[in-house]
């Protein structure tokens, strides 16, 4: 699953951006990315583990509402519970 969020720009800046990514890792347990930063910038990578696949799915869902309530808006998303 993976979310995509863009911050309108203030006058003269590059775009802020959040990719939210949630997939299984190799060992059975699910891996969310966050991926931030300037559109042609610099961005910063976090990654968070998880041993059960609903515990990943509500961090990922409130790390997206948490985006969202800041200005964010949803550019794309792809997954089979893709946010609507």
């Amino acid at each position: 699953m993976r979310v995509f969020l863009q911050q309108r720009p203030d006058a003269g800046e590059a775009p802020r951006y959040v990719q939210l990514t949630l997939q299984p890792d190799l060992f059975g347990g699910w891996e969310l990315l966050r991926e931030t930063g300037q559109i042609g910038g610099r961005a910063t990578l976090k990654r968070e583990q998880y041993l059960l696949q609903d515990e990943a799915n509500a961090a990922f869902e409130k790390a997206r509402d948490s985006h969202l309530k800041r200005g964010f808006q949803l550019m794309f998303a792809r997954g089979a519970d893709a946010p609507k």
